[in-house]
């Protein structure tokens, strides 16, 4: 009978630890993660939600990989059809029966997130709209993104359905990070000129904290005020997405005026937040990729136990004041009939702290076991009979 274990608790401090910082905001939708992917504070981050133009992103993605497997170039040109020329909303401003450079293209959707720039895209890589909306929707799911649904490749309310989590649209900007060096500097870039128009960045942030490089704003009636930023300080990255914003003090301005506060506002926001961020949090080294973080019993194997390790180097950002309240479990179900493999995924390293999301960490087995041989086994029933072990 495999019998679940939870054991080893490591380096536990039970020390009574100073009032720390609290992370807060008015968003409905909020998530903080280090630039390894560990979250670090979450506001119903799990749950679908408009996205509005923080989608973009995906359309951006679709084509940051095409440009880096070759299939298109920054100076390819794509058409421009009615179609793209009369979508509503954000512009870019092309024209209609032109063609547009791609890098161009890039800008005009990251800077002044023009609508009628993705659907240029969206015509050009999916054949259609709704071929691309297709890719978007088999990207999603390649990339792990589980709460993320696409209608369209620009945001706009219309059709419905158009659906993100905080938790996704942070994975997704990591893996543009990661993964796109090379292209993520379009979302540095200040402002933008086309067809003789100037249009600035909507994201703020770059302008109100040290090292803030990206990435989108969005914002619909329905999705509220949202931003999906990102910064990085003396080597380390965070990312924060922010949705659900909303400033009713406002609603009596023009709408002119009442976009203007609230995009300093809703900057002002994560820029207040990543720059406590940076202050509070620290990583913390935790083990090595063959540090021993505990041992799992072995049934009918030719050794009693495997060693368990995480693999890699595993470090772990949170608040200083929680660091002292850190503990560490190992859990698995054992015992673990041999053989088994070096590397095979055993068990969990889960990590606990105050005022820290739970953080659980695979463990494999160090090395390999293999099974014992038939006297071996009778061997080992015989002592199982007997002691009990």
């Amino acid at each position: 009978m495999r019998i679940p274990f939870i054991f080893a608790v490591i380096g536990a401090v039970l020390l009574a630890a100073p009032a720390q910082a609290e992370l807060s905001t008015t968003a409905e939708h909020a998530l903080l993660m280090d630039g390894d992917g560990q979250v670090l504070w979450a506001k119903d981050a799990y749950t679908p939600m408009p996205p509005a133009s923080m989608s973009k992103l995906m359309t951006i993605e679709l084509l940051f990989s095409r440009l880096k497997d070759g299939r298109v170039h920054l100076t390819d040109t794509f058409p421009v059809s009615e179609t793209a020329w009369k979508t509503g909303g954000s512009k870019m401003f092309v024209s209609v029966g032109s063609r547009v450079p791609v890098e161009d293209l890039i800008r005009g959707i990251i800077i002044q997130s023009g609508n009628d720039a993705c659907v240029v895209v969206a015509e050009a890589l999916g054949g259609t709209v709704d071929g691309f909306v297709d890719m978007m929707n088999k990207r999603a799911k390649q990339l792990g993104l589980k709460q993320s649904h696409f209608v369209n490749p620009d945001g706009l309310p219309d059709p419905p359905g158009q659906l993100m989590s905080a938790h996704d649209l942070a994975t997704l900007a990591r893996h543009l990070i990661n993964d796109y060096p090379q292209y993520y500097r379009y979302f540095g870039e200040r402002s933008f000129v086309w067809n003789g128009i100037t249009q600035q960045n909507r994201d703020m942030v770059m302008d109100k904290l040290d090292g803030a490089d990206g990435l989108k704003t969005g914002h619909t009636d329905a999705a509220g005020y949202g931003i999906t930023a990102s910064a990085k300080q003396h080597g380390e990255r965070l990312i924060l997405v922010l949705n659900g914003l909303r400033y009713p003090d406002l609603d009596k301005a023009s709408p002119q005026k009442q976009d203007w506060f609230a995009e300093r506002r809703r900057s002002d926001e994560a820029a207040r937040i990543l720059g406590l961020a940076f202050r509070e949090f620290r990583r913390y080294p935790v083990a090595n990729a063959n540090t021993v973080m505990g041992n799992a019993p072995v049934w009918q194997g030719t050794t009693d136990t495997v060693p368990l390790v995480v693999g890699k180097p595993l470090s772990v950002t949170l608040q200083v004041e929680s660091r002292p309240g850190m503990k560490m479990t190992v859990a698995y179900d054992g015992p673990i009939k041999a053989p088994i493999a070096k590397g095979q995924r055993i068990g969990t390293l889960k990590i606990t702290a105050p005022e820290f999301p739970t953080l659980n960490v695979p463990l494999y087995a160090a090395n390999s076991v293999d099974r014992a041989g038939l006297f071996g086994r009778m061997f080992l029933g015989i002592r199982h009979m007997i002691t009990g072990h």
